[in-house]
């Protein structure tokens, strides 16, 4: 059985690293570790110790810099004291078989950076991007989500719905163009949808699609399904008193559940 190391990639804003960290105990991750850049592009800790990366939300980059393209560019251009470029450090962590999760900003850099939704394997090349929510503000409130059963995302395997919080200004997915749209939903890259919490059914409607992205679309995956990235923060749903209405007795699966999958996934390695 694999002992699963998860490093979690924090700084320039980012504030939901100890969160992350946590939630990656508490499903079973046998060591989480947490990193600023800064780290990683002084040579202090290397990606390849470890197989589970997480790229956590927050306000990276002050929130303000188009959906962590400022991040992304630091990604693609930095190097580490010996020279090497840091982009080929996550790329070689990559190809060893490692896992990612990026989680709001997180999955934002993710997109930026063109490891989703990676058509045609071709990653590193953007396709989609995040763009403001239709409701032209910051959305804080639950949602509802449906997992893809015919995604290969291997953190939603096993989970039908969830119901986790979103906190962000910036999540609706832009696709290239229409022909990239519908071969992501040919290839079943879709990992998560938001729901109508009633019928299970996708949604446009406001607030339940908190932001409008297209096709009710959550949260992507890559042809793998190693990697995920999503706009609501499951990891805020650690705990049964997380739950808005848990005074009330209400509860439901957590949001540890998508991370479980990944634990999983690599044991079983």
């Amino acid at each position: 059985m694999a002992r699963v190391k998860a490093l979690v990639l924090t700084g320039y804003g980012t504030n939901c690293e100890q969160e992350s960290a946590h939630a990656a105990r508490q499903s079973g991750v046998d060591e989480a570790d947490i990193a600023y850049f800064s780290d990683i592009s002084s040579g202090r800790v290397r990606m390849e110790n470890y197989n589970f990366l997480i790229f956590p939300g927050g306000f990276l980059d002050g929130d303000d810099l188009g959906s962590a393209q400022a991040a992304a560019l630091r990604w693609r251009f930095a190097k580490t004291s010996t020279g090497e470029p840091v982009i080929d450090q996550l790329r070689a962590f990559f190809e060893a078989g490692g896992i990612i999760l990026g989680i709001c900003n997180g999955f934002q850099l993710l997109v930026k950076l063109g490891l989703l939704p990676a058509l045609d394997g071709k990653y590193f090349e953007r396709q989609v991007s995040l763009s403001h929510n239709d409701s032209a503000r910051y959305e804080d409130r639950w949602v509802t989500l449906k997992a893809n059963p015919a995604s290969p995302c291997v953190f939603t395997k096993g989970i039908d719905t969830l119901y986790v919080p979103v906190r962000h200004g910036e999540g609706k997915i832009v696709p290239l163009d229409a022909a990239t749209l519908e071969a992501v939903e040919a290839n079943n890259l879709v990992a998560l949808r938001y729901v109508d919490p009633v019928n299970c059914q996708p949604t446009q409607d406001y607030p339940l699609n908190p932001n409008g992205s297209p096709n009710a679309i959550a949260g992507l995956t890559d042809p793998t399904g190693r990697i995920l990235g999503l706009m609501p923060h499951p990891e805020a749903y650690n705990h049964p008193c997380n739950h808005p209405a848990w005074t009330r007795g209400e509860s439901t699966v957590l949001g540890l559940t998508l991370l479980e999958g990944g634990v999983r996934y690599l044991k079983a390695l």
